[in-house]
C-alpha cells in the first residue's frame, strides 16, 4: 500500500495542465447530465477532445476510440436534446429500457467488446506493447454503450457509466495518469447519484 501511495503522489505531481482541464470539464459535464441539462454536451466536448490526445500519447487506444466516439455522439446528443415539439417541450425524455432496448444495448456492448478486444490484441503484438486488451476493451465497450443510451435519455446509461468508471480507475493508474484515476473515482460517485436522479425522473415520466 505504501508503494502504491508513493506512486500515486509521484504521478499526481506529473499531472499536466491539459489533464487538469479535461478532468474538471468532465466532472462538470457529468453534473450537467445528472440534472438533464443540455450543457452536458458542449462542456463534454472539451473533455473528450483533450482525452483523445492523451489516450494516444499513453497508448490507451481503446480509450482514444471511446473519446473520439464521445466527441461525435456529443454533437448528435446535443442536436437530439435540443429538439422540441409543437409545445416547446423536449422530444426525448428520461425513460427505462424495455426488453427490446435491453437486447439492443447488450448486443451493442458485446459487438464492440469483441471488435475492440481483437483489434487491440493485434495492435499490442505489432505496434503498442503497453496496451491491455481485455481491460481497455471492457472500459471502452461499456462507455460506448453508456454514451449511446445517454443520447436517448435511457436510465440504464448510468449502469454502463458505473461499469466504465470501475474499469477505468485501475486502467489509468497503471498508465501513470493518477489524476485521471482519481477523476474516475469522482465520476463513479457522481454516476451513482445520476442513477438515483434519473430513476426518479423515469418514474415521473412513466
Amino acid at each position: 500500500m505504501q508503494d502504491i501511495w508513493h506512486q500515486f503522489l509521484t504521478n499526481l505531481k506529473q499531472t499536466t495542465l491539459l489533464e487538469f482541464i479535461a478532468v474538471f470539464a468532465g466532472i462538470a459535464s457529468v453534473w450537467f447530465s445528472r440534472i438533464e441539462n443540455i450543457l452536458v454536451y458542449p462542456v463534454g466536448l472539451v473533455n473528450t477532445i483533450i482525452y483523445v490526445y492523451l489516450s494516444f500519447k499513453f497508448q490507451l487506444l481503446g480509450e482514444a476510440s471511446v473519446n473520439f466516439y464521445y466527441t461525435v455522439m456529443s454533437i448528435y446528443g446535443w442536436i437530439l436534446w435540443a429538439k422540441r415539439d409543437m409545445s416547446s417541450q423536449p422530444i426525448v425524455h428520461v425513460t427505462k429500457s424495455d426488453r427490446k432496448w435491453w437486447t439492443y444495448q447488450l448486443s451493442f456492448f458485446l459487438a464492440f467488446y469483441i471488435v475492440i478486444y481483437f483489434s487491440l490484441t493485434y495492435l499490442k503484438t505489432d505496434f503498442f506493447e503497453g496496451v491491455i486488451p481485455w481491460a481497455d476493451a471492457f472500459a471502452s465497450a461499456t462507455a460506448f454503450t453508456g454514451m449511446w443510451l445517454m443520447t436517448r435519455k435511457k436510465l440504464e446509461s448510468w449502469y454502463w457509466w458505473i461499469l466504465t468508471n470501475i474499469a477505468s480507475i485501475p486502467l489509468y493508474f497503471v498508465k501513470h495518469l493518477a489524476f485521471t484515476s482519481v477523476y474516475y473515482v469522482v465520476l463513479l460517485i457522481m454516476a451513482v447519484f445520476g442513477l438515483i436522479e434519473w430513476r426518479k425522473r423515469a418514474m415521473k415520466n412513466s
